[in-house]
């Protein structure tokens, strides 16, 4: 309350506090980065750092097909306003297809970047990062990688997928929300000393946003603190998410679990049913967020879950899927 939602401001003007900047510090560290910067939100990183690095000079971009809006936006703005900007999707986690872009779409003296998801968030499925990591140091490009569902999440520290698949140090820009695991509001860009003050002074989305409240920072930062103090939380988490693969044989490895239900209307009718009937939320997911006809529900493990309650909606699921209109 002494200071209370801070200057309200944007970060260049009068907005960036102390808060800030031990924040920004947190996150290097969790990223094993020179430095951070802060935005007012994951999505508002992507497009700022996306629009930003596109926006100029002759680049050759890759993304995969099933990243996120965000990046996907920045993507669009970014070349919207270069037309010497080169978009190419590759094939979801097809590392070939992406050997193949980098080898036959890329000409010389132009840069390249890659960006994908850590953590799909929609199927819950890893990027192949050390094989990307192979593929950079064959072609030579900018890596950029999302974390945001990973960060906190995964890694001996929390320092997320790149942490976990042991390539933090081949990762150039780190993006991540605050929003998620950490518990609090806000996006963040990890990254070097250089490219910080590049996104200090070319990133929209930082220069002409509000900074960050101070009640946001602060729980960003204790968040941070919990997170990595209390690991057993990471180990929780794990264990919650092998026992329900284990009994609806999912095929993720991670706490994002979807189930490909098909139509969109049945898939909204059995998230009506574990609601009303059995008390689990578990959304719906639907077009234009998956691709027509991948309807599912989309369940989301945290480390305050109970092993009792997991159990209890692994019944739940069972039950439905022996119903004759149920396909889990």
């Amino acid at each position: 309350m002494q200071y209370g939602n801070g200057p309200r401001s944007s970060a260049l003007v009068a907005g960036y506090t102390q808060y800030h900047r031990d924040l920004e510090t947190q996150i290097s560290q969790l990223k094993e980065t020179e430095e951070a910067v802060l935005f007012s939100s994951g999505f508002a990183a992507n497009v700022g750092l996306l629009s930003s690095l596109l926006s100029e000079g002759n680049i050759d971009v890759f993304s995969d097909e099933l990243n996120h809006a965000s990046i996907i936006d920045g993507i669009r703005l970014g070349k919207a306003y270069n037309k010497n900007c080169s978009v190419h999707v590759y094939r979801h986690n097809d590392m070939a297809h992406l050997d193949e872009l980098l080898l036959s779409r890329c000409r010389r003296n132009r840069r390249r970047l890659v960006v994908t998801d850590s953590l799909f968030s929609m199927d819950g499925d890893f990027a192949r990062l050390p094989d990307i990591v192979r593929l950079k140091k064959k072609h030579g490009f900018l890596l950029i990688i999302d974390e945001a569902h990973a960060t906190l999440i995964c890694g001996e520290h929390g320092g997320g997928a790149a942490e976990m698949f042991g390539v933090q140090e081949h990762v150039d820009l780190h993006v991540g929300t605050l929003s998620k695991a950490v518990g609090s509001q806000g996006g963040f860009v990890a990254c070097s000393a250089s490219m910080k003050n590049y996104l200090v002074n070319k990133g929209r989305t930082l220069v002409f946003s509000t900074s960050l409240p101070i009640p946001c920072v602060a729980s960003a930062q204790m968040g941070i603190v919990i997170g990595q103090r209390e690991p057993w939380r990471r180990r929780h988490l794990e264990q919650l998410t092998r026992r329900i693969q284990q009994q609806i044989g999912s095929g993720t490895a991670s706490p994002i679990i979807p189930i490909v239900i098909g139509p969109e209307q049945q898939t909204l009718e059995i998230a009506d049913t574990m609601q009303k009937d059995y008390g689990f939320i578990i959304p719906a997911i639907r077009p234009p967020t998956v691709p027509s006809g991948t309807s599912r529900l989309r369940i989301t493990l945290s480390a305050t879950h109970k092993t009792s309650t997991v159990d209890e909606l692994i019944e739940a699921l069972l039950i439905e899927a022996t119903r004759p209109r149920g396909k889990l």
